[in-house]
């Protein structure tokens, strides 16, 4: 089954873990707010494969890129405009934006082209912010083990912070800048993070790049 029809097909369960799970969903928040208050005010952007729009909303986003039409139109609902179609192949014109977000770089088919694509629709100096699970840390881990029960990360492909380093250096990008949060096992974690500096001990990490 085709990782977008898997989403496509299960909304509610993908809402419902948000709910389930809002302690994980604000750490993450913080994590990526920390990279975006080292922008400029008042700049547009967009997030690639955004789903519901969760984490849009919570980042003042309002505009992004979804290829499962049910999360879409969940999204729409939450005020925010989506275009329809995948990472790599954003349907943007070039040099359109200032930052570009993505928080699913697991379920991308080809990360490295969904990076290439980013640069392209980025101004000259413009940031693109990526939240990922460390695939070294412990949540990743576990989500590994447990890969064939799992509704959503059957085809998962998690990636490293080097490998990930190396994939924004190939396609185009510099200087980049991480933090991390979920510091312990997933559901040991009751109570919402503050991100720390770095990288290597909490599981999910978020690294901001510099289109050169």
């Amino acid at each position: 089954m085709a990782i977008t029809t898997v989403f496509e097909n299960n909304v509610a369960d993908y809402e419902q873990w948000y709910e389930d799970h809002k302690a994980i969903f604000e750490s993450e928040v913080r994590a990526l707010q920390a990279q975006f208050a080292k922008l400029p005010e008042n700049l547009r952007g967009i997030e690639v494969g955004l789903g519901t729009g969760r984490f849009s909303v919570a980042l003042g986003i309002k505009e992004g890129v979804e290829p499962a039409s049910a999360m879409a139109e969940k999204a729409a609902q939450r005020g925010i405009e989506v275009m329809p179609g995948v990472a790599e192949k954003l349907p943007y014109g070039d040099m359109q934006f200032d930052f570009v977000l993505f928080v699913t770089i697991c379920f991308l088919d080809q990360l490295k082209q969904g990076l290439k694509e980013a640069n392209r629709v980025l101004k000259k100096g413009g940031a693109v912010i990526i939240g990922f699970l460390d695939k070294d840390r412990p949540i990743a881990l576990g989500y590994k083990e447990k890969k064939e029960r799992s509704t959503f990360y059957q085809r998962a492909s998690f990636y490293t912070v080097k490998r990930l380093e190396n994939l924004l250096e190939e396609t185009g990008f510099v200087n980049p800048e991480y933090n991390q949060t979920l510091f312990g096992e997933l559901e040991e974690i009751s109570e919402a993070q503050f991100p720390e500096d770095g990288h290597g001990s909490g599981s999910f990490v978020v690294v901001k790049a510099t289109k050169k």
